[in-house]
C-alpha cells in the first residue's frame, strides 16, 4: 500500500537517547523501530498502551514532531512530515494534526484569560480574520464539547474545574478542524467520575466529526472501553498490535496476557481473578539482550534471551514473540 493511500504512516521509528556524560555515557532506546498507519475514510481511536516508561509518550511526541526521530519517518496524507522544511508547511501540519496533553492547565497561560488562547488559535492558524470573526469558530468548538463560550468568558485557567480545563483543552485542538487529535493520558489527572465522559467525547469525536484519535494511555479499563485498535508497548516495542476486542481477550504475547488480568470481560458473567496494576511491572530492561521481556517471561527459551524478536502477522494482529516466529518459520 502505497503512503498516500493513507492518512498516518508511521514506519519504523526509533528514538535513541544518550544518558549520562563522559566514560559513563550510554544509549537508551526508547522506541524501536515502531511502525503503524491509520486509513482515510475509517475514523477510529488507535491506543498506544504501556506502563511506565514504555515509549508511548515519546512515540506520540515523534509524531507531533515534538521530538526529532533518531531515525524512521512518518507520512501525513502522503507527506514526508520528518523532511517539513518551511514554516508553512509546519503550519499546515500543526493545523491538521492536533495535540490534548496530560495536564490541561499547561495548554493556557494561567496569567491570562482562557479565551485568549482559543482566539489566538483560530487567528494564528487562519480560521479567522480577527477576535469577532473567531466567535463563531470558537463557539462551535466548546460546543462539541458541552461548553459555551459564556461560561469560560472572562476566566481565568484557575477558575475552572479539572473537567472544565481538559475539555476546553479538546475545544482549542478542535477549532483547527484536525484530521487527528493525539491525546496523551487525558484523563489521568481528571476526577474519576469525570474520566468516562471525556472518554465518552472522544468517542463522539470519533462517530459524529469523524476524527481519528490516538490515544495514550496505561489505563487498559479506559483503553478497552474507547479503542478500535491498540498496540501494546514494552521498552519501546509495540509487542502486541491489532482489534482491541482481539489483544486484550484474546492476547497473543505472554506480556500481554499478564495485563489480560486488568481488563473486564465482555461477558457480564466471567469475572478476573486479579487485578494487575502496570506500575508493579516496573523493571530497568532496555539494556536487556534479546527479547526485553524474557526476564519475565513464563515462557522464555534461550533465543529469547539472544535475539530480538521480529514481528509476525497472525489472527489478525502483529505479535513481537518467538513463540509465534518459531511456528512460522
Amino acid at each position: 500500500m502505497r503512503n498516500n493511500d493513507k492518512l498516518l504512516v508511521v514506519k519504523d521509528l526509533t528514538k535513541v537517547f544518550t544518558i549520562g556524560g563522559g566514560f559513563s555515557r550510554s544509549k537508551l532506546v526508547a522506541v524501536n523501530r515502531a511502525s503503524f498507519d491509520i486509513e482515510y475514510g475509517n475514523p477510529e481511536i488507535f491506543t498506544l498502551a504501556g506502563e511506565s516508561g514504555s515509549g508511548k509518550t515519546t512515540l506520540g511526541r515523534m509524531i507531533l514532531a515534538l521530538i526529532e526521530p533518531t531515525y524512521g519517518r512518518i507520512f501525513f496524507k502522503g507527506k514526508d512530515v520528518t523532511k517539513i522544511k518551511t514554516r508553512k508547511e509546519r503550519m499546515w501540519f500543526m493545523k491538521e494534526v492536533q495535540a490534548i496533553f496530560q495536564d490541561p492547565f499547561d495548554t493556557f497561560n494561567p496569567l491570562r484569560k482562557i479565551e485568549s488562547s482559543l482566539y489566538e488559535t483560530a487567528i494564528n492558524y487562519g480560521i479567522a480574520k480577527n477576535k469577532e470573526d473567531a466567535d463563531s469558530y470558537i463557539e462551535k468548538a466548546l460546543n462539541s464539547v458541552g461548553l459555551s463560550l459564556e461560561e469560560i468568558k472572562d476566566r481565568y485557567p484557575h477558575e475552572l474545574s479539572g473537567g472544565q480545563a481538559q475539555r476546553t483543552s479538546i475545544a482549542r485542538a478542535l477549532i483547527t478542524n484536525p484530521s487527528l487529535l493525539i491525546a496523551d493520558e487525558p484523563v489521568s489527572m481528571v476526577d474519576a467520575s469525570l474520566r468516562m465522559s471525556i472518554v465518552n467525547l472522544l468517542k463522539e469525536l470519533r462517530d459524529k466529526q469523524s476524527i481519528n484519535v490516538i490515544y495514550i494511555t496505561h489505563d487498559l479499563a479506559t483503553a478497552y472501553y474507547v479503542s478500535d485498535r491498540i498496540a501494546i508497548m514494552l521498552r519501546g516495542n509495540i509487542v502486541e498490535m491489532g482489534p482491541v476486542e482481539k489483544v486484550l481477550v484474546e492476547p497473543l504475547h505472554p506480556y500481554t496476557r499478564i495485563l489480560k488480568e486488568s481488563v473486564p470481560e465482555p461477558d457480564p458473567n466471567k469475572k478476573w481473578e486479579e487485578r494487575i496494576e502496570l506500575s508493579t511491572l516496573e523493571k530497568k530492561e532496555y539494556a536487556r539482550v534479546g527479547c526485553k521481556f524474557a526476564g519475565r517471561c513464563p515462557e522464555a527459551a534461550d533465543v529469547c534471551k539472544e535475539q530480538e524478536p521480529k514481528d509476525v502477522f497472525l489472527d489478525g494482529r502483529v505479535v513481537k514473540c518467538h513463540l509465534y516466529t518459531q511456528k512460522n518459520s
